[in-house]
């Protein structure tokens, strides 16, 4: 593979957007700028997060740039400020909350050009076996 640029004008085309924020992809496989990695620019808006999933086929390296979360991970959680970094392992539940009066703006990194994302299926309390009589 030739080294490769992605203009400004280019991750702009990239950008993902939902209720809750934006997902602006830098480097990946579909985008053709990375055989081995995925990177991006998540932004969360004050009090939204961003759905509970996991990656089954990789780990996930978040920096905070600015902002705070509250991120779930499994059945913990941890505050983290601009400057933190996280390392979230493979086949873990998580997501993040954007806690401050500003956006949370954060690099994403993967190390696979082609990430897998899985939505945490919803929590029925019948599946819970401590509600039976």
């Amino acid at each position: 593979m030739q080294p490769h640029v992605n203009r400004r004008a280019n991750a702009a085309a990239a950008i993902v957007r939902e209720e809750w924020g934006t997902l602006t992809w830098l480097a990946a496989g579909r985008l053709g700028n990375s055989q081995a990695m995925t990177l991006g620019l998540v932004t969360i808006q004050p009090g939204h997060a961003n759905p509970r999933h996991a990656h089954f086929q990789c780990e996930e390296v978040l920096h905070l740039l600015r902002g705070s979360l509250h991120h779930t991970l499994g059945d913990e959680a941890v505050d983290l400020a601009a400057g933190d970094t996280l390392t979230i392992p493979a086949g873990v539940f998580h997501n993040a909350t954007s806690t401050g009066a500003e956006s949370a703006e954060m690099v994403v990194a993967y190390p696979t050009a082609v990430r897998d994302m899985v939505i945490e299926p919803p929590f029925v309390p019948e599946d819970d076996p401590s509600t039976y009589e």
